[in-house]
């Protein structure tokens, strides 16, 4: 199993190595930090436990780590079908400065997401099909948008506390909603970094976050993030 993790993360390197490289032109360039707090558990016991409770905050911090460029606010119900599926509607609050627009705004977000985990042998493999109905500030109309993510933990460690995580998630837009023609490809982030279970409940996740964004009428835009997440499950 270590040798297979090493494979992976041989391969998650080159194809980062690659990437860097193709969208090397025309595209901004940004260091950043971003901080998760999640936690999410049953509301409670009985007929109460599929019924799910999702809360998180995250901070963003850009230009080179020296400003705050993007608060997050999410919650959410959702209702566990079995114990691999969950269903999922919610709420965020969303604020954007510099580098990621010239123009600060806010916007809400109203999102529905399923959420399917499964654990094959020694391999944990989830996949979150989320869509996002947009109210921006800058934005007359609805934006519409699909996100599709996949998570992979391999263990490092026989107790299975330290584990090596790979994230891959596309954002696609459903629609042109501002007058431009930004319907298709949104962005692309890959993660690769590692998880460390602290205990039953508390679980830390730190390592390395590509952000891609594809932007109209000015230059696209590319991120390398330090990403540190903190999961509290209950």
């Amino acid at each position: 199993m270590r040798k297979f993790a090493g494979f992976i993360l041989k391969s998650v390197l080159l194809i980062c190595l690659s990437a860097e490289a193709a969208f090397a032109a025309d595209t901004v360039k940004d260091f950043q930090s971003w901080l998760t707090v999640l936690g999410m558990g049953s509301l409670g016991k009985g007929q109460l436990e599929p019924f799910k409770l999702w809360v998180e905050a995250q901070e963003r911090a850009g230009d080179n780590v020296e400003r705050a460029t993007q608060t997050l606010l999410r919650t959410g119900l959702g209702y566990a079908v079995n114990q691999e599926t969950t269903l999922w509607l919610g709420y965020a609050w969303v604020y954007t400065e510099e580098p990621l627009t010239r123009h600060p705004f806010h916007e809400n977000r109203i999102w529905q997401q399923l959420f399917w985990t499964k654990k094959f042998q020694e391999l944990t493999f989830s996949i979150r099909c989320r869509l996002e109905e947009r109210y921006l500030e800058t934005s007359d109309n609805t934006a519409y948008r699909y996100r599709q993510y996949f998570k992979l933990m391999v263990p490092l460690v026989p107790t299975a506390k330290l584990n090596l995580a790979s994230t891959e998630e596309v954002f696609w837009h459903l629609n042109n909603f501002n007058g431009l023609n930004n319907r298709g490809f949104d962005q692309n982030r890959f993660f690769i970094g590692f998880n460390y279970k602290l205990n039953s409940a508390l679980t830390t996740e730190i390592g390395y976050l590509n952000q891609y964004i594809r932007r109209v009428n000015t230059n696209n835009f590319q991120a390398n993030v330090l990403a540190m997440n903190l999961f509290l499950n209950w």
